[in-house]
C-alpha cells in the first residue's frame, strides 16, 4: 500500500522507511513535520499516513496534522506513534475518527510483521489500539463505571480488552481459542450490560463499548 510518514526524529524516520520498504509498501513521502506532510499529501495521495504525535507544529503536531488530513482525505488511514501509551491521546485520536485509525508505541512497531499487521488492519477500517493501553483501560477502570465493570465476567473482560485493541470477532476467537459464535455471544452480553441497544450499527456499538472504558479512565484523571 502507499504510505506517507511524518516523524521529526531522523534516525527513527529512516528506520521506519527501511521497515516499510522491507514489507513491500510504497513510501510516497517522508517529512519531519506535519505542515510539510499536509502539503505533500495534496500532490501525492496515500492509503495511510503515519504520524508522530509529538512533532512540529508543537506540541502535539501529529494530532493537529491528522485533523487536517482527515478533513482533506477522509478515506486515508491514520497511524499515530508515540513513546507513551496515554489515554488522553487516545481520546483525542478517536475524536478525529473511529475508523481506519491506530495508536501504537514506537518501540512496538520495530518489526516488519507488527508494522504490516497494524497497517493492514487500519486499511481494513479497524481501530488498532496499543494492547498495553487497552488492557490498562479495561482492567483498571475508574469513576462511576467501576460498577459496570463488576457486572462483566472474566471472559467478557477478555473479549472487551481485545475489542479495545481493535480485533475482529475472528481475531478475538483466535486469541482466546474459542469459536466465533462464542465471541458473538460474549459481545452481545457486553452490549447488554453496557446498555448499548441494537438501534445502532455493530461497528458503532463496538466503538461505544470501548469508549465507555476510555471515558471511565478520563473521569478519574
Amino acid at each position: 500500500m502507499r504510505v506517507a510518514l511524518a516523524e521529526d526524529g531522523a534516525l527513527f524516520r529512516e528506520g521506519l522507511v527501511m521497515l516499510l520498504d522491507a514489507a513491500g509498501h510504497e513510501v510516497v513521502g517522508c517529512t519531519a513535520d506535519g505542515d510539510s506532510l499536509v502539503e505533500l499529501m495534496a500532490a501525492k495521495p496515500a492509503d495511510i499516513a503515519i504520524l508522530d504525535i509529538r512533532m512540529p507544529p508543537e506540541p502535539d503536531g501529529g494530532l493537529v496534522t491528522a485533523e487536517r488530513l482527515r478533513a482533506a482525505h477522509p478515506d486515508m488511514g491514520l497511524l499515530f506513534l508515540s513513546h507513551y501509551a496515554e489515554s488522553h491521546y487516545l481520546m483525542r485520536i478517536l475524536q478525529i475518527g473511529t475508523e481506519s485509525v491506530g495508536y501504537r508505541l514506537k518501540e512496538k512497531v520495530g518489526s516488519v510483521d507488527v508494522l504490516s499487521d497494524t497497517l493492514t488492519r487500519i486499511a481494513a477500517g479497524e481501530i488498532v489500539i496499543e494492547p498495553v493501553l487497552a488492557r490498562r483501560l479495561v482492567e483498571r477502570p475508574r469513576g462511576e463505571r467501576k460498577g459496570v465493570v463488576s457486572t462483566l465476567s472474566e471472559r467478557e473482560l477478555d473479549v472487551l480488552r481485545l475489542m479495545a485493541e481493535g480485533r475482529s470477532n475472528n481475531g478475538i476467537a483466535g486469541q482466546l481459542f474459542v469459536t466465533p459464535k462464542a465471541v458473538e455471544k460474549h459481545i452481545a452480553g457486553i452490549f447488554g450490560k453496557l446498555n448499548l441497544h441494537p438501534d445502532t450499527t455493530e461497528h458503532h456499538r463496538r466503538v461505544l463499548a470501548v469508549l465507555t472504558y476510555l471515558r471511565s479512565q478520563r473521569d478519574g484523571d
